[in-house]
């Protein structure tokens, strides 16, 4: 998957809209053998930890082109971090500062965070976006 993930950003920097179709099959073929060795080897093992590596293999093999999103449409990203990144913030805040104790609280929280997000992903700056909100301008990304 790695080498795959390689390949979808040497092919994003050098402009391209795909990747060549047989690279895609040969990576995938890899990804599935892979996999199959992975559910044989681990068929016979009881533990905790091969028990969530035989689920991880049998979801793989069910849901490849899931798995492969990343590869046959540029769009995707190969891993979920940007969103792992936004919730981790209202679970720091909630620990260390025990703010969020209303649900009401948390949904404000929420509904600022994502505003100011979405609003840093598109260049704009925090403190000029929010005074347009609170000056009832609010700023909305542009939808295509």
């Amino acid at each position: 998957m790695l080498e795959l993930k390689t390949l979808t950003e040497h092919a994003v920097a050098a402009g391209e809209t795909a990747l060549d179709p047989a690279e895609l099959a040969l990576h995938a073929g890899r990804i599935r053998s892979a996999t199959q060795v992975a559910v044989n080897t681990l068929r016979h093992q009881d533990d905790p930890l091969a028990s969530r590596h035989r689920a991880l293999t049998k979801r793989i093999l069910n849901r490849q082109a899931d798995y492969l999103r990343f590869a046959t449409d540029f769009r995707v990203s190969f891993d979920n971090n940007a969103a792992e990144r936004e919730i981790r913030m209202v679970r720091l805040r909630e620990k260390v500062s025990g703010c969020l104790r209303t649900l009401t609280g948390a949904h404000n929280f929420a509904a600022i965070h994502s505003y100011l997000a979405t609003a840093a992903k598109y260049g704009k700056e925090f403190l000029r976006v929010l005074t347009e909100l609170v000056q009832g301008r609010p700023w909305l990304p542009v939808t295509t």
